[in-house]
C-alpha cells in the first residue's frame, strides 16, 4: 500500500496539437487553440469561439489506425493512449496485469446528434449505428481493445474531474497489488449538446477565455485527450528509460454546494488540495508550482482563488491555468492538465496563463504569464473541480 507509484509515460492531443512534442512546442510559442468553429454544425459558428483539434475525423482516423465511422471521442481517446503506452515502452507489456482507466462526459454524443438530424426529418430514417456507442463506457471498451488490454477496463464521468479521478484510481488499483500498469486519464470531444448546455449556463466566453482575470467573463470549450501510464514499484524497475515522476498525492472532496457552481469560499476546492498535500506528506511550501483549474468563469476563479489563498497564503508558487491555451476540455481536462504537470516536473517548466492583465480585485493572485524553462520543480499540484462541487488535485514528484 506504500510503495510508490509512478509515471512511465505520457499521451496527449488537443487544440494546441496532436502529440507531445507539438503541445511543448505551443506553450513554447505562447500559441493558444482557440479559434471559431469548423467541424461543429451549429448556430453558433462565427459567434462562440472553440478549442478543436486541428484534425478531421478521416484524419483523426487515419493517425488511430482504425475506422472513421467511430465517434470522435474514440478517435481521439485512441491517439492519446496509444502514445501514452509507446512513450512509456514497458518490457513484456502484454504478461502484466494491465488496466485501462479512461474517464469522459460526451461518449458517442457527436455520433448520436447525427442520428436525431436525418431521424426527426424521417423517423424512418438516420443510421442506428450512431447511436449505438452512445454512452460513456463504449470509449474505453473499444480503446482498452485497440491497446490489448484485457484484466480491467473501467469508466469515470464525475464531470470536469473525471480524468483526474481516473487517474488517483488507477493509482490505487496498483497500490492495491491489483493491477501492474494502468493507462489512465480522459477524453472529451466536442458535441452541439454541451455546447449549447454550456452556453445556457451563460458561463462562454464570447472572446478567448481570461483565466484568473479580473475581467474575464467565461470560458472557452475545447476537446482532446490525455493519459499517464503508471506503473508499480516491480515495473519501474524493469523499464530501460528514466521514469517521469511520482503520483504522490491525490484527494477528492465535494461540498455539495450547488449543481453547477463552486462554493464562493472555495470549501471543496480547499479540501481537495489539502487531502493531497496530506497524501504526499507535503507542506504547501514544498508545491513549485500550480496547474490551477482555471475556466475562466467568475464563480470558479474566485473559489479556487480563496482556496488558494487560504492554503499557500501569503507565499504563493508559481500558478497558471493552461486552459487559456486549450480550452476547458471538460472530462479530458485533468487527464490532459496532468500531462502538462507530469512534463512540468520532468522539464522544469512554468507555462504562460495568456491574456491575464489584471489582477482579481478579491483574491490577490497574479498567475505566471511568460514560458518558462529550466526550473527547479520538484512537485506540481494539478487541480480539475467538476459540476456538483465534485473536487480533485493531484500532486506529481520528481524521482
Amino acid at each position: 500500500m506504500n510503495e510508490p507509484v509512478y509515471i512511465a509515460g505520457v499521451g496527449i492531443i488537443t487544440a494546441i496539437g496532436n502529440n507531445v512534442a507539438e503541445n511543448l512546442a505551443a506553450f513554447q510559442q505562447e500559441k493558444a487553440g482557440m479559434g471559431d468553429i469548423t467541424l461543429l454544425n451549429t448556430i453558433h459558428r462565427g459567434n462562440l469561439p472553440v478549442a478543436e483539434v486541428k484534425l478531421g475525423n478521416e484524419a483523426l482516423a487515419q493517425l488511430a489506425g482504425i475506422s472513421s465511422k467511430l465517434s470522435r471521442t474514440k478517435l481521439l481517446s485512441l491517439v492519446a493512449a496509444r502514445e501514452a503506452l509507446n512513450d512509456a515502452a514497458i518490457p513484456g507489456f502484454a504478461d502484466l496485469r494491465s488496466g485501462f482507466v479512461s474517464a469522459n462526459t460526451v461518449g458517442g454524443m457527436d455520433k448520436s446528434e447525427d442520428f436525431f438530424v436525418d431521424f426527426l426529418n424521417d423517423n424512418d430514417k438516420g443510421k442506428l449505428r450512431n447511436v449505438f456507442d452512445h454512452e460513456c463506457g463504449s470509449m474505453t471498451e473499444v480503446v482498452g481493445d485497440q491497446l490489448g488490454i484485457s484484466d480491467y477496463m473501467t469508466t469515470i464521468s464525475t464531470a470536469c474531474s473525471s480524468s483526474a479521478n481516473a487517474i488517483f484510481y488507477g493509482a490505487r488499483l496498483i497500490k492495491n497489488d491489483i493491477l501492474d500498469v494502468v493507462i489512465a486519464g480522459g477524453v472529451d470531444a466536442l458535441a452541439k449538446f454541451t455546447l449549447n448546455g454550456f452556453n445556457t449556463l451563460m458561463i462562454l466566453d464570447k472572446e478567448y477565455c481570461k483565466p484568473f482575470d479580473d475581467h474575464r467573463e467565461g470560458l472557452n470549450l475545447g476537446e482532446g485527450a490525455g493519459y499517464v501510464v503508471l506503473v508499480s514499484d516491480k515495473v519501474a524497475k524493469t523499464l530501460n528509460k528514466p521514469l517521469c515522476c511520482t503520483l504522490s498525492g491525490y484527494n477528492n472532496s465535494n461540498d455539495a454546494y450547488h449543481q453547477t457552481a463552486s462554493s464562493p469560499d472555495g470549501t471543496g476546492s480547499y479540501m481537495a488540495m489539502q487531502g493531497a498535500l496530506s497524501k504526499a506528506g507535503l507542506q504547501p511550501s514544498d508545491i513549485d508550482y500550480i496547474n490551477l483549474h482555471g475556466t475562466g468563469t467568475p464563480n470558479n476563479d474566485s473559489a479556487e482563488g480563496t482556496a488558494i489563498t487560504r492554503l499557500f497564503g501569503p507565499d504563493y508558487p508559481p500558478m497558471s491555468s493552461t486552459k487559456s491555451f486549450t480550452g476547458h476540455t471538460l472530462g479530458a481536462s485533468g487527464g490532459v492538465e496532468a500531462v502538462f504537470s507530469v512534463l512540468a516536473v520532468k522539464h522544469g517548466l512554468i507555462y504562460p496563463n495568456l491574456r491575464f492583465k489584471t489582477p482579481m480585485e478579491d483574491v490577490p493572485l497574479t498567475p505566471e504569464t511568460h514560458y518558462l524553462e529550466g526550473q527547479p520543480i520538484k512537485n506540481v499540484l494539478s487541480n480539475s473541480f467538476g459540476f456538483g462541487g465534485n473536487c480533485t488535485s493531484l500532486i506529481f514528484s520528481a524521482v
